[in-house]
């Protein structure tokens, strides 16, 4: 049997293991999704471990019973020796009993452990189930939860995208629709939050959650501010009702015309009974004018009402909790409720055939496209589109991506295709190139590559332009005394001689 100081140890171990077994769980690179949740799950996993054998060595270390003190004496002893031999003993016996008995080391099982991390190909089932509307924890799926909504009496019927972006607003359900039909469905609604919590983020304190929540709704609800429950609903006001003055009505349909509402008010505040319809109700109210006593018959029983009363507000006050556990946990999937609608409405702008062939291809490809984001396969080295993703053969080919152009200007940068070959002559590249050979970056450079063709098309335009340029001395005309016309040359050396 073994020893409470050997259990103590084994305790110790075992969490210095799991500690290890934990950081480098955190540690190890997730390169999607799933294996993130899964990586959770573990962590998740080793914590609760982790708690079990911390809550063992604490019972050990109390020693409620006193066996440890006892043990810890019989080694400290004067006879501590013989208590040595008489343990060597019963463990030799114990193999010359069990003699294929092996004794399997901690160290295994947490070797395990890293294996099935490093090698996740491995593990033939994923950590946590989850139905294919939510795959994998990306998505919500509320369908049970949307159907027994929409079945609700006097609820506004709504689709499931909006009911996507409003099944947090329960605030908007007027106080007479929250029956026990519709705490049925709050409380479905939350199981299912808990629930999806749970296997999403099952490092995540939902306890905790609920009890911050519950401290929040406490303080709302003394304050009369929780959101849907409004200060006059709960006031005494309403069952006191206000007075009304009959002595201004000469009939019940005068009275009539007030409304439900006022009626009731004036009933409640008489003691009488409120119930009925809009005739029934001004009918009573107006037997009452002019009247010393009331008639028993008509009035409210008192008794029952109080204790309705008191019944009513608890059941009130329950649904209201269970309202602000939603408003918390729904805050909590926020980014899977985003993704969830965006989902949806990709999903109804697809065909029939579209849908089949999307769910058939997310079934196949989800872990290996989806999970691991690595560089996809691309065997050709065709460029990636905007969705990160190679673009299709027979587009490279049309755009001619297949032929390279090279420009020696560029410092021998290759172009692929002739869009961006043509296009790279107005960017900086090529502009920068030219400018360091001292040439300007002109129309008449269309299409030069080679620096040597550049700078014989430069010696050339600019003999060119040399002879173009209009020359004074040759072109400029004047005329002397007799009305001759020279150039000017002719005319400086004429009246340089003084001939003019």
């Amino acid at each position: 049997m073994e020893t409470i100081l050997e259990q103590q140890r084994r305790y110790h171990e075992e969490r210095e293991r799991l500690m290890d077994a934990m950081v480098k769980e955190m540690l190890y690179k997730k390169p999607g999704h799933r294996e993130n949740i899964n990586s959770e799950h573990r962590l998740k996993m080793l914590l609760d471990q982790y708690m079990d054998s911390t809550a063992n060595l604490q019972d050990l270390y109390e020693d409620k019973d006193g066996q440890r003190k006892e043990e810890v004496q019989a080694l400290s002893g004067p006879n501590e020796f013989s208590e040595f031999y008489s343990r060597l003993k019963s463990i030799k016996e114990f193999y010359r009993r069990h003699p294929n008995e092996i004794s399997v080391p901690m160290s295994v099982e947490f070797e395990e452990l890293a294996k099935m991390r490093e090698n996740p190909t491995e593990e033939l089932s994923n950590l946590v189930e989850f139905t294919d509307e939510e795959g994998y924890g990306k998505y919500l799926d509320l369908h049970e939860c949307y159907e027994k909504y929409i079945n609700l009496k006097g609820i506004e019927k709504v689709d499931y995208i909006t009911y996507l972006s409003t099944f947090d607003h329960l605030f908007d359900i007027p106080r007479e629709r929250k029956n026990a039909e519709y705490t049925r469905y709050v409380e479905a609604l939350l199981s299912y939050l808990v629930d999806y919590l749970s296997r999403v983020r099952p490092l995540l304190d939902i306890n905790a959650e609920i009890e911050e929540a519950n401290k929040d709704y406490e303080t709302q609800w003394e304050n009369n501010t929780f959101p849907g429950w409004p200060k006059e609903t709960g006031s005494a006001l309403t069952h006191v009702g206000a007075h009304l003055e009959l002595s201004a009505f000469s009939s019940w349909e005068e009275l009539a015309s007030l409304g439900l509402d006022r009626l009731k008010s004036a009933l409640m505040a008489l003691g009488l009974k409120c119930g009925g319809t809009l005739e029934e109700r001004a009918q009573r109210l107006f037997s009452t004018k002019g009247e010393a006593s009331l008639d028993p018959n008509l009035l409210a029983k008192n008794k029952n009402r109080k204790s309705g009363k008191g019944k009513d507000t608890e059941k009130q006050k329950e649904i209201a909790r269970l309202e602000s556990h939603v408003y918390r946990l729904a805050e909590l999937v926020s980014s899977q409720r985003v993704a969830t609608k965006e989902n949806v409405q990709r999903k109804q702008a697809r065909t029939e055939g579209e849908r089949g062939d999307s769910d058939a291809e997310a079934s196949a490809s989800e872990s290996e496209e989806e999970d691991d984001n690595e560089v996809p396969y691309n065997p050709k080295n065709l460029p990636l589109g905007w969705d990160g993703k190679p673009i299709p053969y027979w587009l490279y080919k049309l755009h001619g991506l297949n032929i390279s152009y090279n420009c020696e200007i560029c410092g021998n940068f290759t172009y692929k295709g002739p869009k961006a070959f043509q296009r790279h002559f107005a960017e900086w590249r090529h502009a920068h190139g030219m400018r360091c050979l001292g040439i300007p970056n002109t129309a008449h450079f269309a299409n030069v590559t080679q620096i040597e063709d550049a700078l014989a098309l430069w010696e050339k335009l600019k003999t060119q332009k040399q002879a173009e340029r209009w020359q004074p001395e040759q072109e400029e005309e004047f005329e002397d005394s007799l009305g001759n016309v020279v150039n000017r040359k002719t005319y400086e050396d004429l009246k340089r001689q003084g001939l003019l």
